[in-house]
């Protein structure tokens, strides 16, 4: 397997930065870091990105999610590993991500579950997230980024 070209983020000089800092302000939203990690590896995993899947697991293991976590996080609502928090959370971040599958993506169902859990706060954190993951996501599935090439 070979990808198609570097990580538009790379080649285009000044875009990696920007992008980081917004991985660092969402860091900095005030959620549990392992929530903003099964985030990640959730929509990484509806969008087929094999880059994202694979960093995601790492990066999500070494924030102390458990393997049982990781390896039912694609199956969470079935699985007894996850707190109401997470599983807002992880509703939230499908619906986002899965914007063209219903005409009201994001219902206020979902939203105000969310919104039970988390403040204005953590809420921009998790929906910004969602948004750097789709991103990444999307640059690193079309270009055909491969699992584990970045480190």
């Amino acid at each position: 397997m070979q990808s198609r070209m570097q990580n538009p983020a790379v080649v285009l000089s000044g875009a990696m930065q920007p992008i980081q800092q917004l991985f660092k302000a969402v860091h900095s939203g005030g959620v549990d870091g392992q929530t903003l990690e099964l985030v990640h590896l959730r929509v990484s995993q509806i969008n087929g990105c094999s880059a994202c899947v694979d960093g995601g697991a790492k990066t999500a293991r070494k924030a102390g999610v458990s393997d049982e976590r990781l390896a039912t996080v694609a199956a969470w609502r079935e699985a007894p590993y996850f707190t109401e928090e997470e599983r807002a959370a992880l509703a939230l971040a499908e619906a986002a991500t899965r914007l063209a599958d219903r005409p009201d993506a994001v219902s206020d169902e979902i939203w105000d579950t969310a919104a039970t859990y988390f403040d204005e706060k953590q809420l921009a954190a998790i929906v910004l997230m969602i948004g750097v993951t789709n991103l990444f996501n999307r640059l690193n599935a079309t270009t055909r980024q491969i699992a584990g090439a970045w480190g």
